[in-house]
Order: structure tokens, then C-alpha cells, then sequence
């Protein structure tokens, strides 16, 4: 993967990795993670695709010269996109995100051509909000090392724990989170937390929606105050849903290898397996 940075307009520095063959997809991460919430998702995807892991303006390597949230970043996206992949290109989100992207898509549909969404709610559900307060007190009373440990208890499936490799991936999500501000985490939680996406849902893309059936953050099927996935896949004039099975939220963690067959077969009509 090669690793460079732009400069855009009002000064913000996006860092960014490259690399693989094929269309372009821009991966977005989600709050409290930089690119490496895409470590395990990327290498599935480097045979079919170029790949762009980019850290957010505040997150990481990347600098924020302005007013941090999810509009913002999705022009600071927007610009992105034009400067360094220069016409419509394929964008991945996942949880925060996932909204990133779908403002994205919404007000600056000259940049985007097919959209995945995984793993998060277009309203948050009162459960959500109250689950984001606790993560948000850690984070400013403690550190975003005890942020991922929270987040891994409601973030992964019951049988992940099983699994002879979770402990790396828990050192991995610490690695992850511990190496972002704070303060970029609470400002991402709150500006989600102000969101509510139900209305721009029809003029989305053509869109592909992955969701966990063990996600406790962001339930394919929220309580009546929220809306997720399954509103928005009639709602979307083109969308298709699918339910990874033994799956928490952290599905690009959890399940790589089946979530870049779902993306690969979407977007190319091919099956990466």
C-alpha cells in the first residue's frame, strides 16, 4: 500500500493509503478508528479493486483545519475524492462511516457511483444514544483504550469470543482506537447523535447494505425511535440487504472475507471467494 497525503482548500491534511488493481472504492471508517478499521477488510479486496483508506480530518495522520463532524467530513470527502481520485468512484462507509457516506451520496452525487453501507442506523433509536453516552464519558474521563474494550462488548458476536484469534483482534481494535483523539470521538458521536438521514434515503444509488444479526450498536431492526436497514432497504430505489449471520457491528473485524464477497459481487458481479 502506498501512503501519501493531499492538502485541500482550507488547509485539512488527509492522509491516505493506496493500492490494488481495478475501480476505485474509498473506504470511510467509522468513529473512534482512523483507516485501520479497514486492516482486515483491505487485502480481501486489493485482487478486484484499488483500494483508499483514508483517516479522517482529526483522526490519525490527517489534520482538521475546521469544524469536525459528519457533514463535514463528507466534504471534506467530496474534495477528496476529486483531488486524488479525480471523477465518480465506488465508496465503502462503515458505521459513522456509513453516514458519511450517505451525505456523501446525497449532496455530492457527482463524486460517488455505487455505495456499500454497513452497519449503521439512519436514526438513532433511543438504545443507541444511550449506549453512545457511556462510550462518551469514557473517553473523557479515561482514554480510548477503555473506549474499545466497552465498544468490543456490545461490538462483537457471542461465538467471536471463541474464536482462536480474538484476542488479536482485541489488541488490534485497542491499537485502532487507542491511537485517536478523544475529542474527535466525542465530536463524532454527537454530530451522529443530531442526525436523522430517513429523508435523503431516496435519492441515494444504487446500494448495497451489509448489517451483523448479533449487532447490538446498530440493529438492522432499531426500536421504533430509530431507523435502520430494514426502512431504508424499500426506501432506497435500488438496494439490497444482507444479514451476515453470527455478526456484531463489527463486521469488517469480524467477517472480512464475507463482506468483501458480498462487495465484490455487488459491485462487479463477481464472487471473491
Amino acid at each position: 500500500m502506498q501512503q501519501s497525503t493531499v492538502t485541500l482548500d482550507d488547509g485539512s491534511v488527509v492522509w491516505y493509503q493506496r493500492g490494488g488493481t481495478g475501480p476505485t472504492i474509498v473506504d470511510i471508517h467509522g468513529t473512534g478508528f482512523g483507516y485501520r478499521n479497514f486492516a482486515r477488510l483491505t487485502p480481501h479486496l486489493l485482487d478486484s479493486f484499488t483500494v483508499i483508506d483514508l483517516d479522517l480530518p482529526g483522526y490519525g495522520q490527517s489534520t482538521a483545519n475546521g469544524p469536525i463532524g459528519v457533514p463535514e467530513w463528507a466534504a471534506y470527502v467530496a474534495e477528496f475524492i476529486e483531488r486524488v481520485v479525480g471523477g465518480p468512484t465506488h465508496v465503502h462507509g462503515t458505521s459513522m462511516g456509513a453516514l458519511v457516506a450517505t451525505i456523501l451520496a446525497a449532496e455530492h452525487p457527482d463524486v460517488v457511483d455505487d455505495l456499500v453501507l454497513s452497519c449503521c442506523l439512519f436514526r438513532y433509536d433511543n438504545a443507541a444514544r444511550h449506549m453512545r453516552n457511556t462510550w462518551k464519558r469514557s473517553a473523557i474521563d479515561s482514554d480510548m483504550v477503555q473506549v474499545a474494550d466497552l465498544t468490543a462488548a456490545a461490538g462483537f458476536s457471542r461465538a467471536f469470543y471463541d474464536r482462536p484469534d480474538a484476542l488479536t483482534i482485541l489488541d488490534e481494535l485497542r491499537v485502532a482506537m487507542g491511537s485517536n483523539d478523544p475529542k474527535s470521538f466525542v465530536a463524532g458521536t454527537e454530530s451522529i447523535e443530531a442526525l436523522d438521514l430517513s429523508s435523503v434515503l431516496p435519492t441515494l444509488p444504487r446500494t448495497l447494505l451489509l448489517g451483523g444479526d448479533e449487532d447490538q450498536m446498530t440493529p438492522h431492526r432499531p426500536a421504533g425511535s430509530g431507523v435502520g436497514f430494514t426502512t431504508a432497504v424499500g426506501t432506497i430505489p435500488d438496494a439490497r440487504m444482507h444479514v451476515l449471520e453470527q455478526c456484531g457491528h463489527y463486521l469488517v473485524l469480524e467477517h472480512p472475507e464475507q463482506a468483501a464477497a458480498h462487495i465484490t459481487e455487488f459491485l462487479l458481479g463477481t464472487d471473491a471467494a
